[in-house]
């Protein structure tokens, strides 16, 4: 092998410094990407993302609740339900849950079921909440973990849901609930049998 050869195979040479400019610039490039489609998400209000749950079947929702029961949303087909992912610690929730009290006691006779996800808290603290509340007004399935909320698609806390009568999700408010909100969202629904 030539001396011309041996320099420009070595690590060094004229081949190995153009593999590094590649390396490098492949790197930037991705970081660059990466850097514009995560900062297009962020800073942005969730409650204007479109969930790509909306106008498909509802996720699963089954589990023990605060109450020492158990809630299946399988079993509530043909009733319009109302998903309410919350937490004692989250001062909005502290302020509409009660409008919840109020929508479960005037619509549930309509066929409404409300049903609150407790989400990334203790049972201590969720049943001091609702104690404090007034009590227990409809069923709320423990979500220790956040995984409920998780495939829910949530944002944070607190978020609201609302599925059909066939089981479709229908609608999502991310933040607290204005009353409008549950008379333009869920009150038409209760109307259709």
């Amino acid at each position: 092998m030539t001396t011309a050869g041996a320099t420009a195979a070595a690590p060094g040479g004229r081949y190995g410094r153009r593999a590094r400019w590649a390396s490098a610039l492949a790197v930037g490039v991705a970081a660059v990407l990466t850097a514009t489609v995560l900062g297009a998400g962020f800073g942005r209000d969730p409650s204007v993302v479109d969930s790509v749950l909306l106008d498909g079947p509802a996720p699963p929702l089954a589990g023990p609740t605060l109450g020492g029961g158990r809630f299946d949303l399988a079993e509530h087909r043909g009733e319009v339900v109302l998903v309410n992912v919350w937490a004692s610690w989250c001062e909005p929730c502290r302020r509409e849950y009660p409008l919840l009290a109020e929508a479960d006691r005037r619509l549930s006779p309509r066929g409404l079921q409300i049903v609150g996800i407790n989400t990334q808290d203790t049972v201590a603290e969720a049943t001091a909440f609702l104690e404090e509340m007034g009590g227990e007004n409809f069923p709320n399935v423990l979500d220790p973990q956040g995984r409920h909320a998780v495939e829910w698609g949530t944002f944070g806390v607190p978020e609201t849901f609302v599925v059909d009568r066939d089981g479709q999700l229908v609608a999502r408010r991310v933040g607290e609930l204005p009353r409008e909100w549950i008379m333009d969202r869920v009150v038409p629904l209760l109307g259709r049998r």
